[in-house]
């Protein structure tokens, strides 16, 4: 089985090819005739039927009935399709939104160079939520919100065995924006999510998906195991680690932790510790506990 990835984004986020649109008549195959083209086919159609007699008059009425009821159904299935993707694009933005400003992206000056992550705003104390391993090592911690705002991070407390640790930072409390947490008791496979963080870098990313699966295990450093993950198939990349994976009403469900891939990237399968697992040793990290 391959490893799961952790995401501390170790090297500098390299620079995204440029976007090549397809050539002239490409990719448009499978586009559906536009509606006079099909008008156009069901008059010719009954116009061949009428024209062959008298007698075929209930023939053609029977046909041009049959397509018209075909035509009226494909219309309605296609209003339901559109109709279901405007709700689910209307709670993105609004998942977006509420959340974003909650989210922040972590640097870490490490002997070697770089490392880049997420986390979230929990109180307005300046305490901040992200995975250990994003910052093992820091020689410097930097965190940056929604709004460009920049300022140094101190570390509070990690637990290396939960993969988690608390920061903290001391900013206006105008510029802190602390997330709800949910209830990962309560999430079923299907449910729809979001994650939100800095993928490659790339600070306010969100990404949408569903809980494909409960109850996963994954190694972490040290040997150790984290246990009830939550699998989501919403794109987890290098630097998403320590952000938030939030429901459709906003409240945080998990913290992005890790994929399962062979190539170091996204391929549909990254995973989120429980934020009911969070709880149980938030108190400790806030408390400055290492372990």
């Amino acid at each position: 089985m391959v490893a799961h990835q952790y995401f501390d984004n170790r090297l500098e986020p390299a620079a995204a090819p440029p976007l090549n649109p397809p050539p002239e008549g490409e990719g448009n195959s499978s586009a559906a005739p536009p509606k006079r083209f099909r008008r156009g086919l069901l008059v010719a159609v009954a116009a061949i039927a009428l024209a062959s007699g008298a007698g075929s008059g209930a023939a053609a009425a029977a046909l041009l009935d049959h397509w018209t009821a075909t035509a009226s159904a494909a219309a309605a299935l296609n209003t339901t399709a559109t109709s279901t993707s405007s709700t689910s694009s209307t709670t993105a933005v609004t998942v977006y939104k509420q959340d974003t400003p909650g989210v922040v992206t972590i640097t870490v000056t490490l002997g070697n160079g770089q490392a880049i992550g997420s986390g979230i705003v929990l109180d307005t104390k300046g305490n901040i939520l992200t995975n250990a391993h994003v910052i093992s090592g820091a020689r410097r911690i930097e965190v940056t919100f929604s709004d460009g705002t920049t300022v140094s991070g101190t570390l509070i407390g990690s637990n290396v065995g939960a993969d988690l640790a608390v920061i903290r930072v001391s900013v206006a409390a105008s510029t802190l924006h602390p997330l709800t947490l949910g209830n990962s008791s309560t999430v079923q496979v299907g449910d729809s999510v979001y994650a939100i963080g800095s993928p490659f870098g790339l600070s306010g990313s969100l990404t949408e998906g569903i809980v494909s699966n409960l109850g996963q295990t994954g190694a972490v450093s040290g040997g150790n195991n984290l246990t009830g993950l939550i699998q989501t198939d919403a794109a987890i990349n290098p630097g998403n680690s320590g952000g938030p994976l939030v429901n459709a009403q906003g409240q945080v469900i998990g913290i992005n932790n890790s994929i399962e891939s062979p190539v170091d990237a996204n391929v549909g399968v990254g995973f989120a510790i429980p934020i009911n697992q969070v709880t149980q040793v938030l108190a400790s990290l806030e408390g400055g506990s290492n372990v």
